[in-house]
């Protein structure tokens, strides 16, 4: 999303470096007669600020300065000490919280067009008329569509205050007028829990996108239904989840582990200590879990992973994580923008940090996703870098290590498809679900009496539909883009598209996962494969 900064007054400068000043104060554990002691470092900042303000040559947006300032800070710190801007901080409020107010409809631009993909099921477009494919053109009288509307002004539009009203004119295709309907806005819930499914009679599978104010509710939600299904056994899937709040990765792993169990530890810079156990709540403690994580399970991931590694209970399965072993705590700098700053470490019950160095900087830190490609690491698990000085032991004997990430108990190499260039740029670029679209656009009745399980379970994409997404992408791309060698891959992703704008639901996950070979593994796992040291499946 493109943000756009608007000047400000000196006062308002002076107020951000002066709620700067407070806060840093506050957050520590001064004396009321030092707060506002004169410290010769943050009066430099202030001078500073107020030269550029009164004597600099040219007029210069000095909240700007401010942001860079804090940017350069927090850059000399650890890569995940982050600064808000205000202009960020609802859409982040948002994601974190887990639900916003607004019509209900899964959307993008199409044409210079609001194309709505699908209207939630049970939210307030639903309940009023809207349908899958309408193009929503004015709110309120307000224009909607051309090719100067950005994304941000439409999202306003659409959201306001809860149970207020907004009026919508809707093209519909096969309609021979416009349509009207009135919309009362609602929470619309953000999921984190992608997925849920049976693989098996008796493995359930649950998909956490993140850790939000609402996964808890979201995960024992699906946990019950995976229950209420036979599931006796659970494939936790964490692939790709770059964490959240600490507190809801806890209750979390709560869930699999025995009372008083060990979850984790943080240590602060003075040293405090707080410890994390398991409670009586846990619904869960007698099932199998197999945890899926990647090299892209961050943060409140490698918690849960790690709470259940070091307790020895499950299984890890996939490859290292990302390595974040740093907790954050979001503080309001005053006006509106806030700042993430990293406050503690965690460390997993055998007392090991799984927290990567970041001593070279930030750019190498994050970088080192392309070490571990050129290593041969998401290959094979041979190529695991490990500092035996960095060796825990778990209750059971089981040997894991710190340093930077969960190790899985079975590695799974990563699928070539994964690192193909031509399927990740097709993906990025959103060229599936806009062909999708056009093609559900022709003739939408196509799909009226077929069911979702009929879908997922008989549907085949023919290969007259794949060489239709190469002629669209043809006439749609600067340069040509070709994809013989994963002709099945795009099948694949043709129908997971499909199943997604026809059913939604997690019916995307339901279709890719048929052919993801970590979820095989799992299942292998469950029907009784067994791992030997070297943390590979044997029969």
């Amino acid at each position: 999303m493109a943000f756009q900064k608007k000047y400000l007054p000196l006062l308002m400068g002076t107020a951000i470096a002066a709620g700067i000043f407070i806060g840093g104060k506050l957050s520590f554990t001064d004396a009321p007669d030092r707060l506002f002691s004169t410290n010769s470092k943050k009066d430099k900042l202030n001078r500073l600020i107020d030269y550029i303000e009164y004597d600099y040559v040219d007029d210069v947006n000095t909240d700007s300065i401010v942001d860079v300032t804090v940017n350069g800070i927090l850059e000399n710190l650890d890569p995940h000490s982050v600064y808000i801007p205000k202009e960020d901080m609802q859409r982040v409020a948002e994601e974190m919280k887990g639900d916003f107010v607004g019509i209900g409809v899964s959307f993008y631009t199409y044409k210079d067009t609001i194309a709505v993909i699908r209207a939630i099921e049970g939210g307030p477009s639903a309940k009023a008329g809207i349908m899958g494919g309408d193009r929503i053109i004015f709110a309120d009288g307000d224009t909607l569509y051309g090719k100067n509307v950005e994304d941000d002004v439409l999202v306003r539009k659409l959201k306001g205050p809860i149970n207020s009203k907004v009026k919508l004119t809707v093209y519909r295709k096969g309609e021979p007028k416009l349509l009207n309907f009135t919309v009362k806005r609602g929470n619309i819930p953000i999921s984190s829990v992608d997925a849920t499914y049976m693989l098996t009679d008796k493995l359930g599978y649950i998909k956490v996108n993140r850790f939000a104010e609402s996964t808890y509710k979201e995960f024992r939600k699906g946990i019950k239904d995976l229950e209420a299904r036979g599931a006796t056994e659970i494939a936790l899937d964490l692939r790709g989840n770059p964490g959240g709040f600490l507190g809801i990765a806890e209750q979390i792993a709560d869930e699999f582990l025995e009372d008083d169990k060990l979850i984790l530890f943080t240590k602060n810079k003075s040293g405090d200590i707080d410890k994390s156990f398991a409670t009586s709540k846990g619904d869960f403690e007698n099932g199998k879990v197999f945890v899926m994580i990647d090299e892209n399970s961050a943060s409140a991931s490698e918690i849960v992973a790690g709470a259940l590694q070091d307790n020895d209970v499950g299984t890890i399965v996939g490859r290292r994580s990302y390595g974040k072993g740093l907790v954050q705590r979001e503080m309001d700098l005053g006006d509106g923008s806030a700042v993430r700053l990293t406050v503690s470490r965690y460390y997993t019950p055998t007392g090991r940090s799984i927290q990567r160095p970041y001593d070279h900087g930030n750019k190498d830190y994050y970088d080192e996703y392309l070490d571990r490609v050129s290593s041969g690491e998401l290959l094979d698990s041979e190529n695991i870098h490990v500092d035996d000085s960095l060796k825990f032991v778990t209750p059971a004997g089981k040997i894991v290590y710190g340093g930077g990430g969960i190790i899985p108990d079975v590695f799974v190499p990563i699928d070539s498809s994964m690192q193909n260039e031509t399927l990740s740029f097709l993906l990025r670029r959103g060229f599936f679900g806009n062909f999708v679209f056009e093609e559900l656009e022709k003739d939408r009745h196509l799909y009226d009496d077929v069911s979702r399980r009929d879908f997922i379970d008989t549907f085949e994409v023919g290969d007259d539909l794949v060489f239709a997404f190469q002629d669209y992408l043809n006439l749609r791309s600067d340069s040509k883009v070709t994809f013989v060698a994963y002709h099945n891959e795009v099948k694949q992703y043709i129908k997971a598209t499909l199943a997604d704008q026809l059913f939604g639901g997690g019916a995307f996950e339901e279709v890719y996962n048929q052919t993801d070979i970590m979820i095989e593994e799992v299942m292998r796992l469950s029907e009784g494969a067994g791992v030997d040291d070297a943390g590979l499946a044997t029969e």
